[in-house]
């Protein structure tokens, strides 16, 4: 591989000269990103070009502006370089900034012009009146229709001009399918599959059509035939492409009652996609490129690798084959029955029948795979990898067999399958798959070394006990459509944490899911927020689905739940559910159902559905007065109108307390369900405090009015140990949220935050740490250098102690590993000297003697962010991320070579994830992402964004994590009303590729916010630091 050069290896371009730059005067048409680069590329990647990287505005007079454009003008010269790349529906003739063409003079229409548009206006406006005064005439495609005559439905036109027979996404009932007969051959030279399938359907309904999915199949013949029957008839089929529909339409009437055989023949290309039946691959020790095929189905994919009813609630069974080379070992749910030699010399792998699933729950894969495998309770679990990385396999099996053993006790109802597969997968977009049998994840969430940090044995713990616990909630009992897609990841989220903390308590889960509790609230205080179980009717909105409103406030609503509860009935309850569903599809009610039958205390599920019906979460405001205190709850909404949210929304809120009188005993613990809007308690008058959601167990948030901030205020000062570090980092966290809402000044944040000189426990310090980073980020990013220097300094003076007294060797404990981590970081990141110095010096040791230094793993991406920003430091990372065998190191190396100042250099790295050359295109997210956190690559992130829109689709889907993660990254620290235009007019010149998507949507709701607080703080914030 070639090394990275430039002239100037060891310096970039200073900051100051950066920002002295964008006060320059400049040509008229100038366009930084067009400068030549200065290291060798291949000529198609040479380098990113926006089209046009000025904002011009030409043939204006210098007062015609308008006060928005003028501010949308002056940000523009003031962002500089690559921030205003235009798109071309702005840089037509018809845009608002395009003024006439340079030496051509106005002129009016001519009198015959006139007069010929009067008379077409006359004309369109008598055929209007006549349309209009027609009596009873509704207007359809045939014409004038009468209100006494039946309308009939409008079917789309398939692929070949003919109408197709269905008018709706979601597939008709009138057969369901009963058994699929699978069987596969992938070539992994010409990337291509055969495959034919024979479906079992029952008919409910007298049809002579078959509607089910197919996505890129070449289907080459279809033959229907009574089970029983001997003499397949041939039928022909159309097609939908807009709904992956095709409808087979056989030759006689499928008769109400009785069951036939549907066998489909097709061919196709493995996907380039990682969704579907794709190509992979990875290279050996000895450099060679070797090819596997995989699949990942969820949610709309499996129609992509054979036709099937591709929807949760069709459930059948499935006869699994795999034709394959003899070189090649293959993977299925089921295990393998036996292996035959078929017609080419291939080996044919059966399977056994499956149990009853979903199509999205179907596996397989060809690869020359290595595993090891251990009986327990018997049930054989394996864990597959790459030859090279077998050694990386040990404690995910071991992991593995402790959480199946945990499970089948809490369910109290054993894993069903005889064997249980998790396989890591060199090219996975998602975290992880829970194909029934068939686990796959990256390879960052199943391989684990022991020279990693216990972050990393904690994140691989987490992933597998999540898919673990999906075996029961989601692929025994599955919900019945996407809409309820928290009943699977909801479940499992809680699961994961809960199994984790029984079983492996060093590994201090609980802190984790404290902290994604706190991020999922700031996303579901927005207003591009939907309910937990919501409606969904495109493919968009099932890929959507897939965020934190569906796994961790569905977790989250659970442990209150269990909170209100107690654990046995909570247990009790939930293998009720198990059991009353077992092989069937649910919706939330069923789950309520079954918890209200073990309790007579509430009615559960009016408790829960004001949880999951509903978006967002209530602001409890305590206002008190002696020995009484007002509770009232409304909806806490970040508006950017300053309008007020409905007071419709009403929770069922188990509000839980401590107060002064007592506060550290579990028999300390208060709680009342507040219905109503609003309700009252006392308190005895020797009380000086009162903390409500006791460790943040409740999903909302608590506003204590001025006097009752004060107490707190006061108590963290002088006493902090009175409260738990759950409850001290809740506060931490709703005072800054208080903030953004307006209902709490900035210098009440501060004073709170002051506290913090005393704290040493991880969640609250590093908390404090996200939210002040996250300000320091947006006075960054507006140019306002001298606020953020002394936002910096308020940061490091708050932390220095801690700062200084971190650790820079080994450490086993990994609350220790969290909060230096954090410090550290942001310490570096803030060019603390000591921190640089250190993290320097560490990182040349290791560059000079890689086997003779050992660089801490929860330190590693620290150092190297700071060593690539030496000399030639960037290219030795760069090298060593090539070589390394262990992903968990490879993705800190990514993460700092992301961080680079060279803006070349990040260009470079963009285009090269993209292209899936050197990095993975699955890193794509992360590298820009992590560009974007920075200013001197922020606005190139963006910039790249929009220039690859359309690339970027291709390989991601529309509405998937991946893309709302590439958005998000991308632009939620911008904050000037120019950025705010961008971003509209951007994806709303997409259309059906992106405009609607819900993440657009919170993209521009965060950008609009950040421009609130700046407007509402930074004076405030200048005067009070």
């Amino acid at each position: 591989m070639e090394s990275f050069q430039s002239l100037s290896e060891c310096a970039s371009l200073p900051r100051n000269m950066i920002e002295n730059s964008m006060f320059e005067e400049e040509p008229d048409v100038v366009d930084l990103a067009k400068e030549p680069p200065m290291y060798p590329l291949e000529p198609d990647d040479v380098v990113y070009e926006p089209r046009s990287s000025r904002l011009l505005v030409r043939g204006l007079g210098e007062n015609e502006l308008d006060e928005e454009e003028e501010d949308y003008e002056s940000s523009a010269r003031l962002l500089g370089m690559s921030f205003m790349n235009r798109s071309s529906s702005l840089r037509s003739n018809s845009s608002p900034y395009g003024g006439p063409a340079a030496g051509r003079a106005c002129s009016f229409p001519s009198a015959r012009s006139l007069l010929v548009g009067a008379f077409v206006l006359v004309v369109v406006a008598s055929v209007s009146m006549v349309i209009y005064f027609l009596p009873k005439c509704t207007f359809t495609k045939e014409g004038c229709h009468k209100a006494n005559q039946s309308m009939t439905l409008i079917y789309p036109i398939a692929s070949n001009g003919q109408l197709f027979p269905w008018t709706s996404m979601r597939l008709p009932r009138v057969v369901s399918p009963v058994h699929y007969d699978l069987t596969l051959q992938p070539n992994l030279t010409t990337m291509k599959f055969t495959g034919s399938v024979t479906i079992t359907v029952k008919v409910n309904e007298d049809t002579k059509n078959v509607v089910l999915h197919s996505s890129g199949l070449a289907i080459s013949k279809i033959s229907v035939v009574p089970v029983g029957g001997n003499q397949p008839k041939p039928a022909q089929y159309v097609e939908y492409h807009p709904w992956q529909q095709i409808a087979a339409q056989c030759p006689e009437t499928l008769q109400k009652g009785k069951s036939y055989h549907l066998k489909l023949e097709y061919s196709a290309n493995l996907s380039d996609s990682s969704y579907g039946f794709y190509k992979s691959s990875y290279q050996d020790k000895d450099g060679q490129r070797r090819w596997l095929a995989a699949t990942q189905f969820e949610p709309l994919a499996a129609r992509m690798a054979f036709p099937c009813f591709d929807e949760p609630a069709f459930k059948a069974t499935f006869l699994i084959k795999i034709n394959r080379d003899k070189e090649y070992i293959s993977l299925s749910n089921m295990p393998k029955n036996k292996t035959t030699v078929v017609p080419g010399g291939f080996y044919q792998d059966v399977f056994d029948k499956s149990v009853t699933m979903s199509t999205y729950l179907v596996a397989f894969i060809v690869a020359d795979f290595k595993s090891i495998s251990m009986e327990a309770n018997g049930t054989l679990v394996s864990v597959y990898a790459v030859p090279d990385k077998l050694d990386q396999v040990n404690h995910a099996l071991e992991t593995a067999i402790k959480l199946l053993d945990f499970y089948n006790h809490y369910f109290e109802m054993p894993y069903p399958l005889q064997k249980l597969d998790l396989v890591a997968i060199p090219d996975f977009q998602a975290g992880a798959m829970e194909n029934w049998g068939l686990i796959t994840f990256r390879e960052t969430t199943l391989l684990y070394e022991n020279t990693s940090s216990l972050l990393d044995k904690q994140l691989v713990t987490i992933v597998i006990a999540h898919e673990l616990a999906h075996q029961w909630f989601g692929n025994l009992v599955t919900m019945e459509w996407w809409n309820d897609l928290w009943l699977n990841e909801g479940f499992a989220t809680f699961m994961e944490y809960m199994s984790i903390e029984r079983i492996f308590p060093d590994l201090n889960v609980g802190d984790d899911f404290l902290a994604t509790r706190f991020r999922a609230m700031d996303k579901d205080s927005l207003n591009s927020s939907h309910p937990i179980t919501t409606q969904v009717a495109t493919a968009e909105q099932v890929e959507e689905m897939f965020d934190s409103v569906s796994y961790v406030k569905g977790a989250s609503i659970l442990l209150m739940l269990e909170s209100s509860l107690t654990e046995k009935q909570f247990q009790r309850g939930v293998v009720k559910y198990l059991s009353q569903h077992k092989n069937a599809n649910t919706q939330s009610e069923d789950l309520w159902a079954s918890m209200s039958q073990l309790t007579k205390e509430a009615n559960i599920t009016e408790l829960m559905k004001s949880w999951t019906l509903q978006k967002g979460f209530p602001l409890v405001t305590v206002t008190r007065n002696g020995t009484k205190m007002t509770l009232q709850q409304e909806h806490f909404l970040l508006s950017v109108d300053n309008s007020s949210s409905s007071s419709s929304y009403l929770w069922q809120i188990p509000l839980t307390s401590i107060n002064s009188s007592c506060s550290n005993a579990s028999s300390c613990k208060n709680m009342i369900l507040l219905k109503e809007q609003s309700a009252t308690i006392y308190v005895p008058e020797e009380v000086q405090w009162v903390k409500f959601n006791i460790d943040m167990e409740g999903f909302y948030m608590v506003h204590y009015g001025e006097d009752g901030w004060r107490d707190l205020i006061i108590l963290l000062k002088n006493n902090h140990l009175a409260l738990s570090y759950q409850d001290r980092a809740s506060l931490i966290h709703d005072i800054f949220g208080l903030a953004r809402l307006g209902k709490v000044s900035i210098q009440q944040v501060l004073n709170l935050t002051s506290y913090l000189v005393n704290e040493t426990s991880t969640p609250p310090v590093t908390e404090a740490l996200l939210q002040l980073n996250h300000i320091h980020r947006l006075l960054d990013k507006r140019g306002l250098l001298q606020l953020t220097a002394r936002m910096k300094a308020y940061i490091l003076g708050l932390f220095e102690k801690l700062i200084t007294n971190q650790s820079w060797n080994e450490v086993e404990i990994i609350t220790q590993q969290k909060l230096r981590s954090s410090l550290l970081g942001v310490a570096c990141s803030y060019n603390h000297q000591k921190c640089i110095e250190k993290a320097k010096n560490i990182f040349l040791n290791w560059t000079e003697s890689p086997a003779n230094v050992s660089i801490p793993a929860d330190l590693m991406q620290t150092v190297f962010t700071v060593g690539i920003q030496h000399c030639d430091g960037w290219n030795s990372l760069l090298q060593a991320y090539s070589s390394s065998p262990l992903e968990a190191e490879r993705e800190k190396m990514l993460q700092a070579l992301a961080s680079s100042a060279d803006i070349r250099k990040l260009i470079w790295l963009m285009q090269t994830s993209l292209n899936g050359e050197i990095v993975r295109t699955q890193e794509l997210p992360l590298v820009l992402t992590t560009i974007s956190k920075n200013f001197e690559g922020h606005l190139y992130a963006w910039g790249f964004v929009k220039e690859n829109w359309d690339k970027i689709i291709k390989k991601f889907n529309l509405g998937s994590f991946a893309v709302h993660n590439i958005v998000m990254g991308t632009t939620s620290q911008f904050s000037t009303r120019a950025q705010l235009f961008e971003v509209k007019n951007f994806f709303g010149s997409l259309k059906d590729k992106g405009s609607q998507l819900r993440s657009v949507q919170e993209a521009v709701e965060t950008i609009q916010l950040n421009i609130q607080w700046m407007d509402r703080n930074i004076e405030a914030l200048s005067h009070s630091l």
